[in-house]
């Protein structure tokens, strides 16, 4: 079954999150990283049991790093050390405390943009500067990709850090091997630490691979630090349990991440992420094909309705990075979908300078609300 189509929208607006609740009941909420599915039937029944038996306490890490390694093994090809792995609340807070232990106030952290709104508040926050190089495309059909020659030049000046997230958000593209072979030549070349997000790893479509960068043969991939989480593929984000998981050569500086750290993550966190990554296969694949359904729709649905709009079906995700530019609505056209469609939206501006003119849409959802959407965007765009 599609757990896309499980829940009716009277249902998903008893919800208390903040994709339900930010909002009057009239918007149709399609701006935040949260699915309207149940939660996976394995899940739900090992959080029953935690409920039940009062094991509400706090959370250690149990089995999590052991199952995650096997589930990246069979999934990615990729064995990471789960002796080397430290349990943190979410991905943002790993990667900025990991910038904090491994980086000097001042130092340049290079993302790609547009990139995930809080890395520029998280970064700077703890006394870090953003160095923004936009991603570059070749073409209306193909993915972006991280500018190589922009890289290079910013890893040449000085930079510290290197703030990578693949499979990208909010484009959708999944870098290939090739790419970040290259990415790590030139880290290694320059002495840049690798950190990269790759919360989207179970979330690619047929045809694509995720490739871990920890998984490539390099001294830059040795070094690096991945930040990992069933967040997203299971739709946990309020339940807090992620990881960070360090190659080989970052494993003794890592150890500098202050202890405190794997304290704000969640035991129902981590009971729900252990079971997803041992026994979540089989939901998180006929998710996978519910959401390779919708990205298609949703590209079908806007050629028909508002072929101003520029869409790429992505590789990966459940993010749409709509180029509204066509559409004459100004830096923020989510805004105007809002107020005068009442469909919210992500605002492009949040995610750097190139997401001036764009907005981010999250199709995880039934294919009816997908249609809503477009036909309010559409309503929008041609009042």
């Amino acid at each position: 079954m599609n757990p896309l189509t499980e829940l009716t929208l009277d249902q998903l607006r008893t919800r208390r999150s903040v994709k339900w609740q930010t909002h009057p009941a009239d918007v149709l909420p399609m701006f935040i990283a949260e699915m309207d599915t149940p939660l996976a039937p394995p899940l739900a029944q090992a959080l029953s049991t935690a409920v039940e038996r009062g094991d509400t306490g706090y959370a250690q890490p149990g089995g999590l790093f052991e199952v995650y390694a096997e589930f990246a093994r069979k999934r990615f090809d990729w064995s990471p050390d789960p002796a080397t792995m430290r349990l943190i609340p979410d991905v943002n807070t790993g990667i900025a405390e990991t910038v904090r232990a491994l980086t000097r106030p001042g130092a340049a952290v290079v993302v790609d943009t547009p990139a995930y709104p809080p890395f520029f508040a998280k970064i700077r926050d703890i006394g870090r500067n953003v160095v923004e190089v936009p991603l570059i495309t070749t073409g209306e059909t193909a993915a972006p990709v991280p500018d190589l020659d922009g890289l290079e030049r910013a890893f040449a000046a000085g930079a510290a850090v290197y703030l990578m997230c693949n499979p990208h958000n909010p484009s959708g593209a999944a870098f290939g091997r090739d790419t970040l072979l290259t990415i790590a030549a030139l880290a290694g070349a320059h002495g840049v630490r690798v950190l990269s997000d790759e919360i989207h790893g179970p979330l690619t479509y047929p045809g694509v691979v995720h490739v871990p960068f920890a998984s490539l043969p390099t001294a830059a991939s040795a070094a690096s630090v991945t930040f990992v989480s069933a967040s997203k593929a299971w739709n946990l984000p309020g339940l807090k349990a992620a990881m960070a998981v360090p190659a080989p050569d970052a494993a003794e500086p890592f150890k500098q991440l202050p202890v405190e750290v794997s304290f704000g993550a969640g035991l129902f966190g981590v009971i729900a992420s252990e079971v997803a990554f041992t026994d979540g296969g089989p939901w998180l694949d006929a998710l996978r094909e519910g959401l390779d359904h919708n990205r298609l729709r949703l590209a079908a649905r806007l050629r028909e309705e508002v072929p101003e709009i520029g869409y790429r079906p992505p590789d990966a995700t459940y993010l749409a990075w709509l180029d509204c530019r066509a559409l004459d609505l100004g830096d923020d056209p989510a805004a105007t979908f809002l107020e005068v469609g009442r469909v919210a939206l992500g605002s492009g501006p949040t995610f750097g300078d190139p997401g001036k003119g764009f907005a981010r849409l999250n199709f995880a959802t039934s294919p009816e609300l997908i249609d809503e959407a477009v036909r309010r965007i559409a309503a929008t765009a041609h009042r």
